[in-house]
């Protein structure tokens, strides 16, 4: 990613090109992805230190190739306590997905920020992940029922004082 497919100011990044300097393919690959602002001020912290035109590079400041992340995250698998044997790269993404779901967010918003074509695609991967449906339509149901049981009860009270005004 360039860093000029970041904007810093309002937290979105927004690659047209992937490595090593080809256009995206689809229209849905180049969907912007709002960053939260303590990712753009590392980032940016990172693009002053080291280089302004890519935000992953070597030494030299030349972009990285797929072969050197892949290595640096072999050596840094050995080095953060709790990632599993065999950590990728893109396994970050899959962390992202579920980070998204476990917030609550609707297929909807999750397919949009993993750029699938279709919610089709993000169930078939990422659909275990949401919540059991028969624990959520159990609450959503209970709380139906106890919201229209205070109406019914209300109701009932009113009908009942209006029977012994009439009598």
């Amino acid at each position: 990613m360039k860093v000029a497919d970041v904007d810093f100011m309002r937290g979105i990044g927004a690659p047209v090109r992937q490595y090593p300097d080809d256009e995206r393919k689809t229209e849905m690959s180049r969907t912007p992805i709002p960053i939260p602002e303590s990712l753009s001020l590392l980032l940016s912290a990172h693009v002053a230190e080291f280089s302004d035109e890519y935000l992953l590079t070597n030494e030299w400041g030349r972009q990285l190739g797929p072969w050197q992340l892949q290595g640096a995250f072999r050596h840094a698998r050995g080095q953060v306590d709790g990632l599993p044997d065999g950590f990728r790269f893109h396994d970050l993404r899959h962390y992202y997905a579920s980070a998204l779901i476990a917030a609550g967010l609707d297929v909807k918003i999750v397919q949009t920020r993993m750029r699938h074509a279709s919610a089709k695609t993000t169930l078939d991967v990422y659909g275990h992940m949401w919540p059991d449906s028969d624990d959520t339509t159990r609450a959503a149901i209970g709380n139906t029922m106890a919201a229209r049981s205070g109406v019914l009860a209300d109701s009932s009270r009113t009908k009942s004082n209006t029977d012994q005004r009439l009598s």
